[in-house]
C-alpha cells in the first residue's frame, strides 16, 4: 500500500540480509521501521506485537527461520528455531503453516545449500500472500457490488451507498500487502463505489481505532470509529449493510477464531439480518481441527493491555495511562470463536463459499 507517496510492504529483506518491518506498536501516531537481525528478534517482534495479524506473523516467522539457518544450518538448530517461533502466538495457524513450509523447503537439502533456499522460500511466501490478498479483494468486491445493486438508490445518512462494519485490523498491516477483510474495501473505494466503514475500536489493544482507521485514512476511504458495543445499535437502525472480518484460524467445518468480540458482532448481525462475511486465505484453514470452541487454543495476553491505554497527549507526547484502580485484576482473552452457522460466507483467494465443511472442501479440494 502507499504511505506518503511510497509503496510499502509490511516486511522486507534488507541488503545486509537483515529483516525490515513496520513497528505497529507506534501507530497511528508515529511511523517507524525496525530492523530484525536474529531469529530471536523475529520471535520477540511477534510476541510483543511489533508485527501482528495472522499472515504477517507467518511471514515474519519464515524470515526468522532464514536468520536461524544463517547462524547455524544444522538440523538441531533448525528444529530449535522452529520451536521458539512456533511458541510465540498459539492461536494463528498461519504461523505453523509458514514454519512447516520453510522446514519442507530447507531440511531435505545439505546444510550448505539450506540458507539460499530458505531466503528464496520466504520471499515466495511473501509474494504469494500479496497475490492471495489481492484475489480476496477481487472476490470481495464482487460481493460488495451485488449488495449495492440490491439497495435503493438513495444514500444513507453517512453519505454512502454501502456501509461496512469491521472488527480489529485485517488490512495491509496484518498481511504483507492489501489485507484480507480490508482488501475488498480498498478495491471498492478505488472502483468508485460510495463505501463508508464503521470501524470498531477493538479493545483492548485498539487495533481498529489505531490501525484500521490509519489505513483507511491513508487510502482516503470514508470511515467512522465507534466503540465496540455500538455495532448492534447501528445494525438495528439499518446503518450496516454488511460485516466483514478476518480470521486467525478456521476449522475444517468452518468455525472461526478471530479477535475477541467477533462472536458478539456475528450474533448481532444474525439477529438483524445483516450479512456476516469472513475473509481469509487458505493458509488460515486448520484441516486438523473441527470443533473450534473446544479445539482452537485461545491466547491469553497480559492484563496490562486491559488496565492501561497508550495515546497522544494534547502537546503531542505519547504516554501510557492506567484505567483501573490499583489492585484490580483483569482478564485478557485475545480471541473468541464464531460458529460457522453465524457466518454468511467465506471470501477466499479461490472464491466465495458457504461457511462450512462442504463449502471449504469445494473450493480447496480437501
Amino acid at each position: 500500500m502507499n504511505y506518503q507517496g511510497k509503496r510499502w510492504r509490511t516486511i522486507w529483506r534488507n541488503d545486509d540480509a537483515t529483516i525490515g518491518v513496520i513497528d505497529q506498536r507506534l501507530l497511528p501516531h508515529e511511523f517507524r521501521t525496525l530492523t530484525l537481525r536474529t531469529m530471536e528478534e523475529c520471535a520477540e517482534a511477534i510476541r510483543n506485537m511489533t508485527v501482528r495479524g495472522a499472515p504477517l506473523i507467518g511471514a515474519t516467522a519464515a524470515y526468522g527461520m532464514c536468520l536461524a539457518i544463517r547462524d547455524d544450518p544444522g538440523d538441531k538448530s533448525i528444529h530449535a528455531a522452529l520451536g521458539t517461533l512456533a511458541s510465540t502466538r498459539p492461536t494463528a495457524v498461519n504461523l505453523l503453516w509458514a514454519l512447516n513450509q520453510m522446514l519442507s523447503a530447507a531440511l531435505p537439502l545439505p546444510p550448505e545449500k539450506r540458507l539460499e533456499r530458505a531466503w528464496q522460500k520466504a520471499a515466495e511466501l511473501c509474494d504469494e500472500d500479496v497475490a492471495v490478498c489481492e484475489a480476496i479483494g477481487r472476490h470481495g468486491l464482487a460481493v460488495f457490488r451485488e449488495i449495492v445493486a440490491k439497495k435503493p438508490t438513495s444514500l444513507q445518512p453517512t453519505g454512502a451507498k454501502l456501509n461496512v462494519l469491521t472488527h480489529c485490523n485485517a488490512g495491509w498491516l496484518a498481511c504483507v500487502d492489501w489485507g484480507t477483510a480490508l482488501a475488498p474495501i480498498f478495491m471498492a473505494h478505488d472502483a468508485g463505489l460510495p463505501v463508508h466503514v464503521w470501524v470498531d475500536e477493538t479493545r483492548p489493544r485498539n487495533q481498529g481505532a489505531s490501525l484500521t482507521a490509519w489505513e483507511l485514512n491513508q487510502h482516503g476511504v470514508p470511515h467512522t470509529v465507534i466503540v465496540d458495543n455500538a455495532g448492534g445499535h447501528l445494525m438495528q437502525r439499518g446503518l450496516v449493510d454488511l460485516v466483514i472480518v478476518g480470521a486467525d484460524r478456521v476449522t475444517a467445518r468452518g468455525d472461526v477464531a478471530n479477535k475477541i468480540g467477533t462472536y458478539l458482532k456475528a450474533l448481532a448481525a444474525r439477529d438483524n439480518g445483516v450479512p456476516f462475511y469472513v475473509a481469509l486465505p487458505g493458509s488460515t484453514i486448520d484441516w486438523t481441527l473441527r470443533d473450534g470452541l473446544t479445539e482452537i487454543p485461545i491466547e491469553e495476553r497480559s492484563a496490562v493491555e486491559v488496565t492501561h491505554l497508550r495515546g497522544k497527549t494534547a502537546d503531542g507526547a505519547l504516554v501510557e495511562i492506567q484505567l483501573t484502580p490499583d489492585g484490580t485484576s483483569a482478564c485478557n482473552y485475545g480471541f473468541d470463536v464464531t460458529p460457522a452457522r453465524l457466518v454468511t460466507a467465506f471470501i477466499t483467494e479461490k472464491g466465495v463459499c458457504a461457511a462450512g465443511e462442504a463449502g471449504l472442501k469445494k473450493l480447496f479440494g480437501r
